[in-house]
């Protein structure tokens, strides 16, 4: 990308209305709905992609964050049917599964000589784990490797588990916290539109409960990250308006880590739409985060979604973080079609793959530390 070529052409060429805005983004001035739509539109991906990188290397110059992480899924049965999901089975299906606790404590113990610092654990909504099982888990957990960072629980989990144990979901994440989750990801926002999420996921909790229910895990002094699925029948307004839903809730609490769009994938599941959107739509969305949420610090591309080369691209488009090393352990999006059917990454290999594109490959803990 010629960056002085772009910056010329910018501010020299364009039409007014451009340029104000591309002058808006250069000093750090805030986007409303209106112009970050004038901006997926009007600005070639080029465009936008320059701005997000500049952002992006204002903050944290060529510094791409990654850790060294294992992934848990408790289990793939879940009582919610989302048209989007590929993970989703019924017990007693073949590709269904329940883990234990001695099959949890074996999993972290097989990569734990790795070098791993988080153990990101989720499990689908499913009736035959409660809230005592969770909890006794995490004590274990912490109890044999006290410095192992737990993420754990979607909002639509913790809600679910509050339900089913017959407390407020603030009270739920109270005593996950206490019994030693250390953050939550970001994971069923999907798209915060009223009428698209009625038709993708009509069982799952609303937009206004996810929001508050990451209210109050900030409240509760804990960290979370923030998603949006995207690339299915939403729109690019239903896109922004989320991304300006996101901020709003950031200026209150500041407590979101990084932001996270996931790719919609098609494969195996019944909203099947005939394609996924392209490897530009891609670039664009990771730069239209960088330049919407202006008050959250991390962009990820999520590479096993995006797959390893998309997700490299993402990085000079704003994207800030690369995730993890994943060791193999998620199927959420394998079972989706994705392009990594066995996610793994040695460090090595990803400071190697991140310094190939000329950025700086730097660990960090689960809250953002570098390590």
């Amino acid at each position: 990308m010629n960056r002085s070529r772009i910056h010329s052409e910018i501010f020299s060429n364009c039409d007014t209305k451009t340029s104000g805005i591309a002058m808006k983004i250069e000093t750090g001035m805030r986007l409303s709905a209106d112009e970050a739509l004038f901006v997926y539109h009007g600005f070639s991906l080029g465009m936008i992609g320059y701005f997000a990188l500049r952002l992006k290397e204002k903050r944290w110059g060529k510094q791409v964050f990654y850790n060294r992480n294992l992934h848990i899924e408790l289990s793939n049965v879940c009582e919610n049917s989302c048209s989007f999901c590929s993970f989703r089975r019924q017990l007693g299906d073949a590709e269904a599964w329940e883990l234990g606790k001695a099959e949890v404590m074996d999993r972290i113990a097989e990569r734990y000589a790795s070098g791993i610092t988080e153990v990101h654990v989720v499990g689908a909504l499913n009736p035959r784990y409660s809230l005592d099982f969770y909890v006794d888990l995490f004590r274990t957990i912490r109890l044999r490797w006290p410095e192992l960072h737990i993420k754990a629980f979607t909002a639509v989990e913790i809600e679910y588990i509050a339900r089913n144990a017959a407390i407020t979901t603030a009270a739920c994440i109270a005593i996950l916290r206490d019994a030693g989750m250390g953050s939550v990801p970001g994971g069923g926002a999907e798209i915060f539109a009223d009428g698209i999420r009625q038709k993708l996921c009509p069982e799952k909790t609303s937009a206004e409960s996810w929001l508050r229910i990451h209210r109050e895990i900030h409240d509760a002094g804990l960290k979370s990250n923030c998603t949006m699925l995207y690339g299915h029948i939403e729109t690019p307004e239903d896109r922004i308006n989320h991304l300006i839903a996101l901020r709003n809730l950031q200026d209150e609490t500041g407590g979101f880590n990084c932001f996270i769009p996931l790719k919609y994938k098609k494969a195996s599941n019944i909203l099947n739409l005939i394609s996924e959107v392209p490897q530009h739509e891609d670039l664009r969305m990771i730069a239209l985060s960088r330049l919407i949420l202006d008050n959250i610090g991390h962009i990820k591309a999520y590479w096993p979604m995006l797959g390893k080369n998309t997700a490299l691209l993402c990085l000079h488009f704003g994207a800030d973080d690369f995730d993890g090393t994943i060791s193999n352990s998620t199927r959420i999006y394998s079972m989706a079609g994705a392009e990594e059917q066995h996610p793994d990454y040695t460090a090595e290999e990803l400071k190697a793959a991140v310094s190939h594109e000329g950025f700086i490959a730097v660990e960090r803990d689960s809250l953002f530390n570098v390590l």
